[in-house]
């Protein structure tokens, strides 16, 4: 997820707690959008009798790698933050020991894609969307676009910024978003409309919203000038709680029809030094205390059933309803190929 604004070092407590390695620590792996509130992850240690250390490893894909690497000789006992488009390259390498959470019975059957192995278990989900700017369609009197379709019209011409499939999570999953709703056979000639629609192509999240994108904030500051970009269906309350003052309504809206649902893993890593303390921290993960912590600082939302978001997210989050979804093994068995043909469609 790229909407992460917080990050923390922890603070752990003295007391002594399972076995194993350093049996007061327990290390976490992640991407750099890791976080969450101090008192939510004292009360943790607190109870738990364990310090979490957390390792950041760059974004989704370069954490995920990194984490194949040392396969075996893991660089900690907990990885977070593989997710449903990246999930079959970690299974396929083994770098996942099998654990069932304490809380798994809550978490909502349609985000356990490795029912039954419990490899990894869900710890939140999101929509990767095409947002844009309240502001300049108003402007424009323009209506924004509600599709996939709707992107290569003319009306659109020169103005989507997307990222670079190849080393973004969201370009990634915004072709695999267009390949579910074109077809097998129809996304490649979808690209090619885009890209003679005007499709601008960037390397990464931060620099299409913050930079290009006309309705952030950073966008506005560095006079961005693209009105739609591919980014979250989270964008809209991450861009209100962040204004001061907070507006009454998001400058930023969700074409709901452009939307590819994104799931996000934690797992016990095979050879973890510290086997009992990740075990605690994967049942904290789909924790009441820590399911309703997690929107209002990585801007995702919570996949147990009993969590609810806190207010002040939810009075600007735009809820998707029939979001694009790929399984696992069509997306291992399709990705490559069709990054590179992306690669060759878009970027030639």
């Amino acid at each position: 997820m790229g909407l992460g604004l917080v990050t923390l070092s922890a603070c752990g407590s003295s007391n002594d707690s399972g076995s194993g390695g350093d049996s007061k620590t327990v290390t976490l792996v992640s991407h750099d959008s890791w976080a969450v509130s101090k008192n939510v992850l004292a009360d943790f240690e607190k109870k738990s009798g364990y310090q979490v250390k957390v390792l950041k490893d760059g974004d989704a894909g370069e954490a995920v790698n990194k984490a194949i690497l040392s396969k075996g000789n893991p660089q900690g006992d907990v990885f977070f933050g593989v997710d449903n488009t990246l999930l079959s390259r970690a299974l396929d390498n083994g770098i996942f020991a099998s654990y069932k959470a304490e809380g798994l019975a809550d978490v909502k059957s349609e985000y356990q894609l490795d029912s039954g192995k419990n490899r990894v278990t869900p710890v939140d989900t999101g929509d990767i969307c095409v947002n844009y700017d309240k502001a300049y369609f108003e402007q424009h009197k323009l209506t924004p676009p509600a599709s996939f379709a709707d992107l290569a019209k003319p009306a659109y011409k020169d103005l989507l910024v997307t990222e670079n499939a190849a080393t973004s999570s969201p370009g990634l999953g915004f072709l695999l978003g267009s390949a579910a709703s074109q077809g097998d056979d129809g996304w490649q000639g979808y690209w090619k409309k885009l890209k003679a629609n005007g499709v601008k192509v960037v390397d990464g999240w931060d620099q299409a919203y913050n930079e290009e994108f006309s309705g952030s904030a950073g966008g506005k500051k560095a006079k961005g000038d693209r009105p739609l970009v591919v980014s979250y269906a989270s964008s809209p309350p991450a861009e209100a709680i962040y204004s001061d003052p907070q507006p009454k309504t998001s400058p930023v809206g969700v074409a709901t029809g452009t939307c590819f649902r994104q799931i996000e893993f934690a797992g016990l890593l095979d050879g973890a030094k510290n086997e009992k303390g990740g075990q605690a921290l994967i049942d904290f993960l789909v924790s009441k205390e820590f399911q309703e912590d997690m929107p209002l600082n990585m801007f995702v939302d919570p996949v147990t059933k009993s969590a609810t978001p806190p207010a002040e997210y939810t009075k600007y989050a735009v809820p998707v309803d029939d979001a694009e979804t790929m399984s696992p093994r069509k997306i291992a068995d399709n990705r490559d190929d069709w990054v590179k043909s992306w690669t060759s469609l878009v970027l030639k």
